[in-house]
């Protein structure tokens, strides 16, 4: 009988060897969960920048369309802002308005973050209800025989988002507001005065609402009654001398679009604004915001516009 042949040895790998591919195995998965955590997070953080540039955009072509066409009178016998009404250019600071209230007569204080008002009215073009060259800040055209106004002001949506509303007259004779853009921090309007006598249509001061009425009330107006004081005041409104505004609209986009940055702050106007202290609104501090609105992306839109239109004395 031959001899037994000798049983091989077998090989393979050991608890050591195991426990290492484990390692090494779950490493190289939390390193790919982790770059596509941050690659989804890049990708939120563009894709909000992007509506919020959007929005923005769209915003500041619209409130500067509406600004071009204030105090604006047809030539062929429009109507427009009379003496006693006042300028084409009027506002409110740190105020909001009703949606369907006459013009900016019903105002309240509960603004968001002590945004303004601007409305702006102008005459239109073309018989009836128009002939499409002049429209209001819903697209609606207004007729030579009518005045259309353009209001802009921030209010709450349905789900509690602030958004600059377009306020506007209806063909009824009534008021209507539609969203021009959501996700509003801030809306902030500054206006250029003209104190120059003769006036040579080159802004002197930057002035908030109030700054301007400020002005207003130290007319010394003339009358014999209260309303004929009150009329040669409104004759003689600093309203009338605006030639430029400047506005600030400060936007945000959703939850979590700009996350583990730390808590940024806004200057509208910028840093050097004398008034910002008295000025609610022209400073945004991220860390004073509710926590829900922080770490999102956003971005601060801000625009400069010459009246065309020169208001009467």
């Amino acid at each position: 009988m031959g001899p037994v042949p000798a049983i091989g040895r077998c090989a393979g790998i050991g608890l050591v060897e195991m426990m290492v591919a484990l390692v090494i195995g779950m490493l190289v998965t939390l390193a790919s969960a982790a770059m596509l955590v941050a690659a989804n997070g890049d990708f939120l953080h563009h894709g909000a920048s992007a509506r919020v540039n959007d929005g923005g955009r769209y915003a500041l072509e619209l409130i500067g369309q509406a600004l071009r066409q204030a105090g604006y009178v047809d030539p062929a016998g429009g109507v427009g802002p009379t003496q006693e009404e006042g300028a084409g250019v009027k506002g409110l600071d740190a105020r909001s308005v009703t949606r369907d209230g006459e013009g900016i007569d019903e105002s309240s204080s509960a603004s968001i973050n002590g945004s303004d008002v601007l409305a702006v009215r102008f005459g239109g073009a073309g018989a009836g209800h128009g002939d499409g060259s002049v429209l209001d800040c819903a697209g609606f055209a207004v007729g030579i025989a009518e005045q259309g106004w353009s209001i802009f002001y921030v209010a709450p949506g349905e789900d509690g988002e602030a958004e600059l509303r377009c306020k506007y007259r209806t063909d009824a004779g009534g008021w209507h507001a539609d969203a021009v853009v959501r996700g509003v921090d801030t809306f902030q309007v500054l206006y250029g005065v003209d104190l120059d006598e003769p006036r040579d249509g080159v802004p002197n001061r930057y002035l908030n609402a109030l700054g301007v009425r400020a002005l207003d009330d130290a007319i010394a107006a003339q009358g014999d009654t209260p309303a004929e004081r009150e009329q040669d005041r409104r004759r003689r409104s600093h309203w009338k001398r605006v030639v430029a505004v400047r506005v600030a609209l400060l936007l945000h986009g959703e939850a979590g679009t700009r996350p583990g940055t730390r808590p940024l702050r806004f200057d509208l106007f910028g840093p050097a604004y004398a008034a910002g202290a008295d000025d609610p609104g022209t400073h945004i501090d991220e860390a004073a915001l509710r926590a829900p609105l922080r770490a999102r992306a956003r971005r601060l839109f801000e625009a400069a516009v010459m009246l065309r239109n020169r208001a009467g004395a």
